[in-house]
């Protein structure tokens, strides 16, 4: 059976200690049925990953005592993901896949066609660390500030390549478009379920940088999008294709 994984803040160290608060420690007592002395994994996307005892489990929390490092910290591709702010579910949805998929970062996007204008960034950093916790990643993908497409592709930076999944056709597909693509530092763009306007394409295929791509001769909804195209850059270009360092399995560092 395999161990239960935590975020958390805390510096993680040889020998330290570290407290769950109520909400972290409901989880582990009451939903996953931990007891004393059992065994947790805790990572904060800075020390890697460390395996703990429980040592404590109260009404005021639970107390964790840090055994030895698991694994060290290691990151996926730099990888960013710009999705159109669509209706709660889908957008729940594609924070959790782009988690699992190894994005990044996440920035929600508002278009001419968005039809939704309510974010919860709170609530979508819970879900990318649920998510984080469950697929074995060092790190929790960071969701960003909501911002105006052509606010972020006017100040588009130069060193970063722009995968843009272009819905109105016109371009190769995105397996053409990547073979042979450098590596390095990417984005992809989704839009939203009406699509990007004339103006939209302009402004994106126009950024330093832009790879223009279709995603097959259907039309897909924005969550099905995203999951296509984060899917196809890292078979093309990602950690799929073994060439990130992996510390999977290492042994127990002391």
């Amino acid at each position: 059976m395999s161990l239960i994984r935590l975020h958390v803040a805390d510096d993680l160290v040889q020998d330290g200690a570290v407290f769950l608060g109520p909400q972290q420690t409901h989880y582990l007592a009451n939903v996953m049925r931990a007891r004393m002395d059992d065994e947790v994994l805790l990572f904060n996307g800075r020390d890697g990953e460390w395996l703990s005892s429980i040592v404590e489990i109260s009404r005021r929390g639970a107390g964790l005592r840090l055994l030895g490092r698991h694994r060290p910290q290691a990151q996926g591709p730099d990888l960013d993901l710009l999705i159109a702010v669509v209706k709660r579910p889908r957008l729940e949805t594609i924070i959790e896949k782009a988690a699992e998929l190894g994005a990044r970062r996440v920035r929600p996007v508002i278009t001419a066609r968005t039809n939704a204008s309510q974010v919860n960034l709170e609530r979508l950093h819970a879900i990318a660390t649920e998510a984080a916790e469950q697929t074995g990643r060092l790190d929790v993908p960071q969701i960003l500030e909501v911002a105006r497409l052509a606010e972020v592709l006017a100040e588009w930076p130069g060193d970063r390549r722009l995968l843009f999944c272009d819905e109105a056709g016109e371009a190769a597909t995105a397996l053409d478009a990547l073979a042979g693509a450098e590596r390095g530092l990417w984005a992809i763009l989704i839009g939203p379920e009406g699509g990007f306007t004339a103006e939209e394409r302009l402004a994106a295929r126009a950024v330093t940088g832009a790879v223009p791509v279709s995603l097959g001769p259907r039309i897909l909804r924005a969550d099905t999008a995203a999951i296509a195209a984060l899917s196809l850059w890292q078979a093309s270009l990602g950690d799929w294709r073994g060439l990130e360092l992996s510390s999977r399995g290492a042994h127990l560092a002391q």
